[in-house]
């Protein structure tokens, strides 16, 4: 009997997930439902490469698109909750796409375990040149002066580029047309050539064009301004209140992964976000490293949830 009791107390133990005290002990994979070089790829595979230095072992940056973010997410959501595949989430993939699709396969909060927000982005509301505004009340002016004429893109439908400009419609009560592209490189060349009046771009793709005078910044739509663009004006600076759009990226957990894992990976990972590196790099990105604790980005990630669907609600936005 004594036997017995003891190869059942092994085999249990073998089959329990690995705990702090030794996590991990096989490389990680951080599922990221993007392409390659985007803000979230980049971002996962800065902080991959310092987790691996911290831990002495791989954090494995891996790949999954297609369906808007919705397949790697799902995916990412129905693997084994043993801390060995974490998910690179963003706004879109957690916040917006919920509010979008209507058949998703996966829930954000029930399926999802938050860990930390890894980093906090702006977009910078910019107009062609030709466009005779210095201001955002200038844009509103001349929008009320000309109802469903301002044409403004982004990288697709359910962006927070494109819901950026349905909260400024609804916000400021102005009828705008947003036009859809499959990523923001050819939204930016319409912009640039005219075609467009507006968007509201990434701090990435904008900023050349700000400094070499091809667009014009009027403001930055986080709540404090950009380290980047300084002289900038928030968007409740410059006259919305209430107006926060902030691009963030976070990583998660399959829900159910031990408390205590995802509290080793919370430490870990504010530990490589404060490091010079780290930080360094996602500045010279427009990044903001965030930080915070598993439960603030749980919260954080509902109030989320909430205010996109709102949004959404009221734009009557699809992701068709």
């Amino acid at each position: 009997m004594l036997k017995f009791r003891i190869m059942i107390a092994a085999f249990v133990a073998q089959a329990m997930p690995a705990f702090s005290a030794d996590y991990p002990v096989k490389p990680v994979r951080m599922v990221v439902a993007a392409a390659i070089g985007g803000g979230v790829d980049i971002t996962a595979r800065m902080v991959s490469i310092k987790l691996s230095e911290l831990f002495k072992q791989q954090f494995i940056v891996e790949n999954r698109t297609g369906g808007s973010g919705n397949i790697g997410t799902e995916q990412a959501a129905r693997a084994t909750p043993d801390g060995y595949v974490l998910l690179m989430g963003t706004i879109g993939t957690l916040a917006i796409n919920p509010g979008l699709y209507k058949n998703l396969t996966f829930d954000t909060v029930r399926d999802f375990a938050p860990v930390v927000r890894t980093v906090d982005a702006t977009n910078i509301l910019v107009v062609h040149p030709s466009v005779p505004v210095r201001s955002l009340k200038d844009l509103i002016a001349v929008a009320k002066q000309r109802p469903g004429e301002l044409l403004y893109g982004s990288p697709q439908n359910g962006t927070s580029g494109h819901l950026a400009g349905e909260m400024l419609a609804s916000m400021a009560g102005i009828k705008l047309v947003h036009i859809p592209y499959k990523g923001g490189a050819p939204a930016t060349i319409d912009l640039l050539s005219g075609q467009l009046q507006f968007m509201f771009a990434t701090t990435s793709t904008s900023l050349q064009h700000i400094r070499s005078g091809k667009l014009r910044a009027l403001a930055v739509t986080t709540a404090k301004r950009s380290a980047l663009v300084p002289e900038l004006p928030t968007m409740i600076e410059a006259g919305m209140p209430g107006f926060e759009v902030n691009n963030w990226y976070g990583l998660v957990a399959p829900a159910k992964v031990p408390a205590d894992i995802i509290a080793t990976l919370n430490r870990q990972v504010r530990v490589a976000l404060e490091s010079p590196e780290v930080k360094d790099s996602m500045v010279k990105q427009g990044l903001d490293p965030a930080g915070g604790t598993p439960e603030e980005f749980g919260a954080y990630i509902k109030s989320e949830l909430a205010k996109w669907a709102k949004v959404i609600r009221a734009s009557g936005a699809t992701a068709q």
